[in-house]
């Protein structure tokens, strides 16, 4: 995620490239360090750099890495010639190199010769099995071509070897809720709150994973997530106070207040009723009415 000084720093030197202001060079690495696609700018500007001989020669070693960063660029632009070409000018500096490589299978998805393009990224995996960005961009192709459950295979052996790599879970969890599998979706956050517990985010989408699988046991377990999820954002998460109602509503018929765990808890039902009802006076006061009936249907209210 950018930061606030970071993004005003990326804006000021985007208005001052692009108009004639210098430090073309200094938003090519900010766009780079911050792992931006600006791929319109990239390309025009990064072009501009490397076809002027006296502009190149003052970046060293750094050229090499510019013309990657153009060729990616110009594969998102569909400027597939200036991809080749700079392609090919970082093949002949490097004819053994496995970041090539890549770039010459990344080239072949983008002219759509998926077959080709599965084919070069396979034999780049067999040299380096460990390489995340190969890994992900199988990941990335399967999905471009629409094909699900290839996506999941290829996430799940990634996940075997970078259990750490949060976006990963996350992706698959996303690709599973989906897919309506929501055991599976559950599984993931289970292990994102496991590695990160204070990410409101996960205990929220692992609270609804469960609403959505019904039954008792799950929606308990929810509206505990919900409040937790409540917590961690100082009561402001409209979501999880919506959460805890639902939760709320639907336990109390599944138990006709027979459960005495629900009866305690309802200070906590109330709790969110009112963060809600206050909400929406101070953000949406017209709306005020089409909440107090939902929850008066709901029967949270009277």
């Amino acid at each position: 995620m950018v930061g606030a000084a970071e993004e005003a720093r990326l804006r000021r030197l985007e208005s001052q490239v692009e108009n004639g202001g210098g430090g073309a060079w200094e938003y090519l690495c900010l766009v780079r360090k911050l792992k931006l696609r600006r791929s319109d700018q990239v390309l025009r500007h990064g072009l501009a750099l490397l076809n002027d001989p006296r502009a190149r020669s003052k970046l060293g070693g750094e050229e090499w890495t510019l013309y990657e960063q153009v060729a990616i660029a110009a594969m998102d632009c569909q400027k597939l010639d200036v991809a080749k070409d700079c392609i090919a000018t970082l093949s002949k500096q490097f004819p053994s190199s496995g970041r090539v490589g890549r770039l010459e299978a990344m080239m072949h998805e983008a002219r759509g010769a998926w077959a080709e393009a599965e084919r070069a990224y396979a034999l780049l995996l067999e040299n380096n099995p460990f390489d995340q960005i190969t890994q992900k961009r199988r990941v990335a192709m399967a999905k471009a071509q629409g094909n699900i459950s290839a996506a999941v295979d290829y996430l799940n052996k990634y996940l075997e070897i970078f259990m750490a790599d949060h976006d990963a879970w996350r992706e698959l969890a996303e690709i599973y809720v989906s897919l309506q599998m929501y055991k599976q979706a559950a599984f993931c956050y289970e292990e994102l709150i496991l590695a990160q517990p204070t990410v409101p985010l996960y205990h929220l989408a692992y609270a609804e994973v469960l609403y959505t699988m019904g039954g008792l046991e799950n929606l308990q377990t929810a509206k505990k997530y919900y409040a937790l999820t409540i917590e961690l954002t100082g009561g402001k998460n409209t979501r999880a106070l919506y959460g805890v109602c639902l939760c709320s509503a639907a336990i109390s018929q599944l138990t006709k207040g027979r459960n005495k765990e629900e009866k305690e808890g309802s200070e906590l039902q109330s709790l969110a009723v009112e963060a809600l009802t206050k909400d929406y006076k101070k953000r949406a006061p017209a709306k005020v009415p089409l909440l107090t009936n939902m929850l008066r249907n709901m029967k949270l209210t009277s």
